[in-house]
């Protein structure tokens, strides 16, 4: 898959650091409890998440959306790399069921805020089981800041709630 906003370079860091924090259970521990980005700003464990990614991404990444990143990334518990994340919350769990109901990825879709988005991830996140795609997962969170900054892009297909969308409701079929 094609990530618009990470690098093969940072795809590659981020990925590092997800298995990285397997062995390191306290910054994942203290990244879980934080409620929103901006209380994972204040934690070492997310210093320690900036040191493990390239130069690339403290010069060009917002710190509120590099945050939410390390924060959000800590609660998934495996990786599931074969599916966008949007594609395996339209997936059913159990029975004919989705992982998350229509609403809720509308929901999901429609956050006003960056404490609100956070919250419904971590939602989204714990309804897979804390199964999901780690590089897909990121790039979605950093594809959210961006839209949410007012960089939405003109062509309708390549913003996030449309292919968020595409991706849910294919996997509804």
């Amino acid at each position: 898959m094609k990530y618009g906003y990470l690098s093969s370079e940072e795809q590659s860091a981020l990925l590092r650091w997800y298995k990285w924090l397997d062995d390191n259970r306290g910054d994942r521990a203290r990244l879980r409890r934080a409620e929103c980005a901006e209380d994972v700003l204040l934690t070492d464990a997310f210093y320690h998440f900036l040191q493990h990614m390239p130069d690339s991404w403290r010069k060009k990444k917002p710190m509120l959306s590099s945050a939410a990143v390390a924060g959000l990334l800590s609660h998934v518990q495996s990786d599931h790399s074969s599916a966008s994340f949007a594609t395996l919350l339209g997936r059913s769990v159990k029975g004919d069921k989705p992982a998350m109901s229509e609403l809720r990825f509308q929901q999901l879709q429609k956050s006003s805020t960056t404490q609100d988005f956070y919250r419904r991830m971590m939602r989204a996140i714990r309804l897979l089981g804390g199964s999901a795609n780690v590089v897909s997962l990121g790039n979605d969170i950093i594809h959210w800041h961006r839209e949410f900054e007012n960089k939405i892009d003109r062509e309708p297909a390549k913003r996030l709630a449309v292919r968020w969308a595409t991706d849910y409701f294919t996997a509804l079929k």
